[in-house]
């Protein structure tokens, strides 16, 4: 199942990439010899943290036919390695054969607060072009505080569903808020359920994690596959750890050089580009819902029906309505992928005629509610995550006002909801630890990146600053709709990267595909 998603900042949220996310002991996996790149000679585990290098991890059967799960002790605090652990959840489904084993491919589908290991077992360890998965081990690590690792918890099912239909458009100082209101009850709660992993949840903590696990899976090098988010993740490994990069893939990839505010905005655009080339699609089908004259007029009529939302909510069948936020993020949720293209145009249909339930089953699709009203730890882990990256968009409700306007211009459909989804971080409990910063991982192997030109979550030209940020990265381009390339049905690209894969040579620099 695909459920791909953007960078969330919060609720019409902002980026997991990737799907909805091993018959022996740890001692039978062989090391990787991977052949690219310059020889292994990171510097040794530092002696503080040689027993969690030195662990054993007892492997075990899932209930899932064909994967093994086992659990890993790191240091909840890396600065202070004796002052407390944490477990997290680890899954693998060993090479199949024929041909030899590489070693290890570790994958993570993004989000923040993707389960990687949801991703493995129900996509990516049966999903990936069968040659792959036949010369590696295919294996996952869900990330601290994310689903099966200890998961983030903020808020009630009740609570969360109150919270995604809260107005992300105010149009007067009540309504600011309510929604200012909303995101400090969000952090609070976060605080409150989970304070004490809210500090040791950062992208560089989960990097530290995925060595350790490298080591444990006795492999030289860290071979890996990570979508959106996960191509922050893994090139943050790169600058932590170069010398122990084997083949990495980072697909829909993030610019770490860009503060929060250019981030969101950047996104915004490429939510408007995703929907121009949706509307484009649209208006050439005689049943398209919002007109058949041009995109720019499907445009202008989406938002008049998003104002009429915002007046007066529409039923779903259920006893929540269908408000301009739950339609906004059902919308958003579509632009993920053009197979999504025709739910939302019967959506839309079903929802200009009164019934909300088909853009709510989108919506929730996105959120990961369940039909009981409860919901997974995405959105919690995402926040958490996100606050910690990077330091807030918006210092207050203030200064998203005097941002509108560009945000309005990257994106006359969803420009004011994005802008004030943005203010998520305003509020948040722990004070961010990281800082945007270009990546070079100098004496890194080549890594593979991959932009797709009309990626709404990642735009393209994140993945075009990426690939020039690392000393040894080279760009491939996937020129078409949707978010990610690899396993899309782009032969170009999929021959690309499982070239790479299995043979460790890299497409050239600048290759490009249709």
């Amino acid at each position: 199942m695909d459920t791909r998603r953007p960078l969330r900042t919060l609720a019409i949220a902002l980026g997991t990439a990737g799907l909805l996310i091993s018959g022996c002991s740890s001692g039978s996996s062989t090391t990787s010899g991977s052949s690219s790149g310059p020889a292994a000679t990171a510097s040794p585990v530092p002696a503080a943290l040689q027993t969690f290098y030195a662990q054993h991890l007892s492997w075990r059967d899932c209930g899932v036919t064909g994967f093994q799960c086992a659990t890993m002790k790191a240091p909840l605090d890396y600065a202070k390695p004796d002052s407390g652990e944490i477990k997290l959840a680890v899954s693998r489904k060993t090479a199949t054969g024929p041909g030899k084993r590489i070693g290890s491919l570790l994958v993570n589908p993004g989000g923040p607060g993707g389960s990687a290991v949801g991703y493995l077992q129900s996509y990516a360890a049966v999903g990936y072009p069968a040659q792959v998965r036949a010369r590696y081990d295919m294996v996952a690590i869900d990330p601290r505080g994310v689903a099966r690792s200890e998961p983030v918890e903020c808020l009630t099912g009740p609570q969360m569903d109150a919270f995604t239909q809260v107005d992300q458009t105010p149009d007067d100082a009540a309504e600011v808020t309510a929604l200012s209101g909303a995101f400090e009850k969000f952090a609070t709660g976060c605080e409150q359920r989970s304070g004490e992993i809210l500090p040791h949840v950062s992208t560089v903590d989960t990097a530290r994690d995925m060595d350790m696990l490298r080591a444990l899976l006795g492999d030289d090098r860290l071979n890996y596959v990570g979508a959106s988010y996960g191509t922050f993740l893994g090139a943050t490994y790169a600058e932590l750890f170069p010398a122990r990069v084997g083949r990495l893939v980072l697909d829909g990839a993030m610019d770490p050089s860009l503060p929060s505010v250019e981030m969101n905005r950047d996104q915004t655009a490429g939510f408007d580009t995703a929907f121009q080339s949706f509307a484009g699609d649209c208006v050439k089908k005689a049943d398209c819902p919002l007109g058949t004259t041009s995109a720019s007029d499907a445009a202008n009529r989406l938002k008049q029906f998003f104002a009429g939302l915002d007046a007066k909510p529409i039923p779903t069948g259920e006893s929540r309505m269908l408000g301009e936020s739950l339609a906004t993020t059902g919308v958003i949720a579509a632009m993920y992928d053009e197979a999504a293209w025709p739910q939302l145009r019967e959506a839309l249909t079903t929802a200009r005629a009164g019934d909300g339930s088909g853009l709510l089953a989108l919506a929730d699709s996105y959120y990961e509610r369940e039909p009981n009203g409860t919901y997974a730890n995405l959105m919690y882990a995402n926040a958490a995550v996100n606050c910690l990256d990077l330091p807030p968009a918006f210092a207050s409700a203030e200064a998203v006002t005097e941002a509108l306007p560009t945000f309005a211009k990257a994106s006359p459909v969803f420009g004011k909801g994005l802008a004030w989804a943005s203010l998520n971080c305003t509020y948040w409990p722990v004070r961010a630890t990281g800082t945007p910063h270009r990546i070079k991982a100098e004496g890194a192997a080549p890594i593979v990146v991959v932009g797709t030109t009309r990626d709404p979550a990642t735009p393209y030209k994140w993945a075009k600053s990426l690939a020039g940020q690392l000393s040894s990265g080279t760009l491939l381009t996937y020129q078409g709709d949707g978010h990610t390339a690899y396993g899309r049905g782009s032969h170009c690209i999929d021959t690309a990267i499982n070239t790479y894969l299995l043979e460790g040579t890299p497409p050239s620099d600048g290759k490009k595909c249709t």
